[in-house]
């Protein structure tokens, strides 16, 4: 049975059909053969159960709050599914418009209707709001002035899901950590959740980056098609849940078509879809509850729990939706960080979580202080900024500076 499965082997006998070989190269224009490809490479869809789920909820009704390089609603995909947002960034044109590509895609994994042969998102009934926080080519001074502008506009526009594809992984100013702290507390304190990918650098230097090491971001990992944590994920105490981040089809950046893409930001954004689901199909539940039954009813790893890889295990929304599984419990306690008190001084080094609490009856290691793997450091004096996913790598020096941005997408 899939990791990811809902439980009934029914759902799940196209389960695992994965992106084996993805070596045709698919041109600009797009043909109905070309589009149940797309949907078919989707697999992680079929995996979850997502043509069962849908019977009972969409997404409707809930809008996730995509802090990004922005949204082009006008792909086919997309259209209709785009609210008006705000940008934040450097880059002087608007949240619906983006020149990386990075925002889109997460918005289409997350929203996409399938429609013209474009990617199937997971909510589709779901609403995205732009709000760019950066432009994937150029980027100036400290980034996290942007990200509490943001997230309080998040709040604002009544976004109950926030995604954050992205990580900032090198140290970081008193001052900034608590730009960070401040904006996480905001959207905690307004009953929203926010996903924040925990990085790329699992091969590397595995720096814990922001915010996803901060209390109150619910920090995601990826795994593949197996169920096992992808190579490339960052790993450590901070990890609180994981999702299917390889072989995720997405729009090539250059040259059009199709290509195959991984990353930490797709499985965020993959969570993201799931929270809005099942807050959907239960609009009455609060935060904390929609956490609590998410954690509840994951695929569990192996040993100890939570694991420093996948955390308290991968996400499967049809347990829920189509199960009934999982006890939302207590409306006003948070169950990552039961000793997180949103605003007070506590909040940014809070106490170990209570064991009562924990889905596993064990405490949560990241509500202690986040500390770096042993295999790499806080990546030195300088701060980096990166993009979790799409194969890219967004290297911003702040104080001063520009991005440079390398993709690895495979053409399929």
């Amino acid at each position: 049975m899939s990791v990811l499965s809902s439980g009934n082997k029914r759902r799940s006998e196209r389960g695992l059909t994965l992106l084996a070989a993805l070596i045709t190269c698919m041109g600009s224009s797009t043909s109905p053969a070309i589009a149940q490809d797309i949907r078919s490479r989707q697999w992680y869809l079929d995996a979850m159960g997502a043509d069962q789920m849908w019977r009972t909820s969409t997404g409707k009704g809930v809008t996730v709050a995509v802090l990004d390089t922005g949204v082009d609603g006008s792909i086919p995909e997309l259209r209709g599914q785009v609210l008006e947002g705000k940008n934040f960034s450097h880059e002087p044109k608007g949240a619906n418009i983006d020149i990386s590509g990075h925002g889109t895609d997460m918005a289409a994994v997350i929203a996409g209707t399938g429609r013209s042969g474009g990617i199937q998102g997971l909510a589709p009934g779901a609403k995205v709001l732009p709000v760019k926080t950066s432009s994937g080519h150029l980027g100036i001074g400290d980034a996290t002035p942007a990200y509490l502008k943001a997230m309080r506009y998040a709040v604002k526009q009544g976004a109950r899901v926030i995604n954050l594809s992205e990580t900032i992984t090198s140290s970081l100013t008193k001052d900034a950590r608590k730009r960070l702290q401040d904006g996480l507390d905001e959207i905690n304190s307004s009953g929203a959740i926010i996903f924040a990918g925990v990085g790329n650098d699992g091969k590397s230097s595995n720096v814990a980056g922001y915010p996803s090491s901060l209390p109150g971001a619910v920090a995601v990992a990826s795994v593949n098609q197996s169920g096992t944590v992808s190579k490339f994920s960052t790993y450590g105490p901070q990890v609180a849940l994981a999702a299917p981040g390889e072989g995720i089809p997405g729009r090539c950046q250059e040259g059009g078509g199709w290509c195959e893409q991984s990353g930490t930001s797709y499985a965020t954004a993959i969570t993201s879809a799931s929270a809005a689901l099942i807050w959907s199909a239960h609009p009455k539940w609060t935060a904390n509850q929609v956490l609590r039954v998410m954690m509840q009813t994951t695929s569990k790893p192996k040993g100890k729990v939570p694991s420093e890889y996948i955390g308290y295990g991968i996400i499967r929304p049809g347990q829920v939706l189509l199960d009934g599984k999982g006890d939302p419990g207590a409306a006003d306690v948070n169950p990552l960080f039961s000793n997180y008190h949103p605003g007070q001084s506590s909040s940014t080094s809070p106490s170990p979580s209570s064991k009562t609490d924990a889905p596993s009856g064990a405490a949560h290691a990241k509500d202690k202080a986040p500390a770096a793997s042993a295999t790499g450091g806080d990546g030195g004096s300088g701060n980096t900024f990166v993009y979790v996913g799409v194969g890219v790598a967004v290297a911003l020096v702040l104080g001063g500076g520009g991005y440079a941005l390398a993709r690895n997408r495979r053409r399929v």
